[in-house]
């Protein structure tokens, strides 16, 4: 009989730490499994963000780097421009990448750099104290903004991949998210796109997930699935938003 539901070889086989319907534990398994699938586990190194998936140097097994906050694709990049045949992803939350480590996404896919970046989205600041983060969508309560995120005092949601659309450099930009193994099912397919474009020499790659955050929303985790399909994703809308071939054919028509 053969057995379909293995650990997967991109993985160590360690307890995650996440809290019950946190959304990671199911990336981490996605990510682990695409490594394993493509074939350059060996010849992966990760940079581990500052959040709630600090210890994710823990669980991937692949070389893993550990950085300063917000730091991942510039890391990313120096890894990637010294050791060109390796295959260099940044896994990052929305505090981590859309507020400190804002200038280090942006320019990172301005220049097209051949990385991957897992941005996992669940609209809060879930390890520190869940604060608002720049992803904190429009009423939504958080412990600095108790009331909810009122726009005159703390602006607009960051919506990463409408932004980085404008960008040229931006080579693959998918959101997706995990609140559904249909839904998990198409993260996989998206997280797989964007290594295979950086094995393909195309550019930069992200690829956006909506997550689960049932201690940072005060919420169970069957209430938190329901939030990302009522809240989440009319802000956050899933699809493509840019990929290589419509870059390409971008391209193609400016020359």
């Amino acid at each position: 009989m053969e057995l379909v539901n293995k650990w997967p070889a991109g993985l160590v086989e360690m307890p995650l730490r996440y809290c019950p319907g946190c959304g990671h534990g199911i990336v981490h398994r996605i990510v682990g499994e695409c490594l394993e699938e493509l074939g350059i586990r060996e010849r992966t190194v990760g940079v581990a963000p500052v959040g709630c998936s600090v210890f994710a140097d823990d669980y991937f097994n692949c070389d893993m780097i550990q950085g300063p906050h917000g730091r991942g694709p510039a890391i990313a990049t120096g890894i990637k421009r010294s050791k060109p045949e390796c295959i260099v992803f940044s896994y990052q939350g929305d505090g981590d990448l859309a507020s400190i480590g804002m200038a280090e996404t942006i320019h990172s896919a301005a220049r097209s750099e051949n990385i991957t970046v897992i941005f996992i989205n669940n609209a809060i600041y879930g390890m520190t104290g869940g604060q608002m983060a720049p992803t904190t969508l429009i009423g939504q309560k958080a412990s600095t903004c108790p009331r909810g995120r009122d726009p005159k005092v703390n602006g607009y949601p960051i919506r990463i991949c409408e932004l980085l659309q404008s960008l040229e450099g931006a080579s693959y930009l998918e959101r997706t998210s995990v609140h559904t193994a249909a839904n998990a099912i198409k993260t996989k397919k998206a997280v797989k796109r964007a290594f295979q474009n950086q094995i393909e020499c195309k550019g930069f790659s992200l690829v956006e997930v909506l997550s689960m955050c049932p201690t940072g929303w005060e919420a169970t985790p069957l209430n938190s699935v329901k939030y990302i399909a009522d809240k989440m994703m009319p802000l956050y809308p899933l699809g493509v938003y840019r990929s290589p071939e419509q870059r390409e054919q971008k391209e193609g028509g400016a020359a």
